[in-house]
């Protein structure tokens, strides 16, 4: 199983004080928050290709980089790391080849009822209120996303004027990065 492979690794890590390599304080060295996808061909190609190390940035992670709604989770996470944390500045980075690019919301349906939950279930929260298309569907291009995310940031009712937000797109196979929006 991998979890006690990792386990194993992390009993190993601990008794030899590999940590010690990674101390810092809880502070951004950067003062930055980066909200990015949570890619597995990003996990440490973001960080090398951008040049950032250990105890350099906030980082906030979701599926597809998308920021829908003012007051989620993610808008919480970068005000939390603006107001406590002395973060000053915020980078957006979607990337291409993303799987939220055009969900599928019938075959995401299709696929949750295969995998045990129940069509009644489904159908229930459909009537509750929960629209799956609100919940799951993705983006056309990845320019488009990131933009979207930056726009609500920048707008938010709670962010301080002087904090900057920028919106980058990743290549996930070369690590170049490209500039979709910059803050002034």
């Amino acid at each position: 199983m991998h979890l006690d492979e990792m386990l194993e690794f992390n009993k190993l890590f601990v008794e030899n004080k590999e940590y010690e390599a990674y101390k810092t304080d809880k502070y951004p060295n950067k003062r930055m928050v980066v909200f990015t996808c949570m890619e597995s061909r990003l996990v440490e190609l973001l960080h090398r290709a951008l040049n950032i190390q250990n105890g350099d940035v906030k980082m906030v992670k979701n599926a597809g980089a998308i920021i829908r709604k003012p007051f989620d989770s993610i808008m919480k996470s970068i005000l939390v790391a603006i107001y406590s944390l002395k973060a000053e500045e915020v980078i957006v980075i979607g990337h291409h080849d993303c799987g939220m690019s055009q969900v599928d919301i019938d075959a995401l349906t299709e696929n949750m009822t295969n995998r045990g939950i129940d069509q009644e279930t489904i159908d229930t929260l459909k009537h509750s209120g929960i629209d799956f298309h609100d919940e799951f569907h993705g983006f056309e291009t990845v320019e488009e996303s990131v933009s979207q995310s930056v726009d609500i940031i920048r707008n938010h009712p709670l962010l301080p004027k002087d904090i900057k937000v920028h919106g980058l797109v990743i290549d996930p196979g070369t690590g170049k990065v490209d500039i979709v929006t910059r803050d002034k």
